[in-house]
């Protein structure tokens, strides 16, 4: 049986005002596979540049590990630069707040 809320503890919060429903499904969908999930979590913990080979992380295809770079670039969580002859990747540290304020706001 559900408890019944008080008006008061109904009201949204502040965060929950400022949620963009349709940004948040875009960012939900960029995380809707293991691999993408995982390349996030691998660049979000390491918290520096990363110039290896992302598909020794998933342990997919280069070119499958390329096409989930691109979901992940594509949404903001996460940018590249190249170097000489190297690709740095990191995460986007103001999308991935982002995306966290918006989830606790649910």
């Amino acid at each position: 049986m559900a408890k019944a809320c008080a008006p008061a503890s109904c009201a949204p919060s502040r965060a929950a005002t400022d949620l963009d429903e349709a940004e948040l499904a875009s960012l939900c969908k960029a995380l809707a596979h293991p691999a993408r999930v995982q390349l996030l979590r691998h660049l979000a913990h390491i918290d520096s540049c990363y110039f290896g080979n992302l598909s020794d992380l998933t342990g997919l295809a280069p070119s499958t590990t390329s096409q989930h770079v691109k979901v992940l670039k594509e949404a903001g969580l996460i940018v590249g630069s190249s170097e000489e002859q190297r690709t740095c990747y990191c995460v986007n540290p103001e999308r991935l707040a982002l995306l966290k304020r918006w989830v606790q706001a649910l």
